[in-house]
């Protein structure tokens, strides 16, 4: 018996092992001629099992650098795009950066805390003003998502000047969106009446 474990590894196994059979056929072809036009009908093979993906801009290229990648980047073909690199292709993607800073408040979230740095690189003007005023009242919108008791301006008065260490300040005669509570209704559910004989 004849199993898949003990078959040679696929590298790209969405294409099956009768399309990795055709492109190592393809590898012992001398004839450039003859070459050419078999590469090109195991891609049209290629194309034809995946029709749902033909829409996108770059499908061709796509299933010529993958012919190159079941090859081993060992194929000399006369291909209608440049061959791919095996660096590029398998390099590690870079990590992602992870904010190390901590968050004073989570109840605002990183977001504000992000905005904030924003409206306190800006110029002083009618932007920063109206910038600064949409974070607080955001601000309070967050707040009464986890306390909806008691949420006083002061206290969104208070947790803006520290975190901008003092650099954001709101005018004297500033006044807050009125936010208005929009947790759901619960409505009473009818008692259940059996069906009258």
């Amino acid at each position: 018996m004849d199993y898949n474990t003990q078959r040679k590894h696929l590298v790209l196994p969405e294409y099956g092992r009768h399309v990795q059979q055709m492109v190592d056929q393809l590898l012992e072809v001398e004839d450039t001629d003859e070459r050419n036009r078999m590469a090109k009908s195991i891609i049209a093979v290629m194309g034809n099992m995946n029709p749902h993906l033909r829409d996108i801009n770059d499908f061709k290229h796509k299933l010529w650098d993958h012919l190159h990648v079941m090859a081993n980047f060992n194929l000399e073909i006369e291909s209608p795009y440049p061959k791919p690199e095996a660096s590029v292709i398998f390099e590690k993607p870079k990590s992602v950066p992870y904010p190390s800073k901590p968050i004073k408040y989570k109840h605002y979230g990183r977001s504000i805390s992000m905005m904030i740095d924003e409206a306190i690189a800006m110029e002083p003007g009618e932007q920063k003003e109206a910038l600064t005023s949409l974070i607080v009242n955001h601000m309070k919108k967050s707040y009464l998502i986890w306390n909806k008791d008691s949420v006083s301006d002061e206290d969104i008065i208070r947790d803006i000047k520290e975190l901008s260490d003092g650099k954001l300040t709101l005018p004297p005669d500033f006044k807050f969106n009125e936010v208005r509570d929009n947790s759901p209704v619960h409505k009473p559910r009818k008692k259940y009446q059996p069906r009258k004989k």
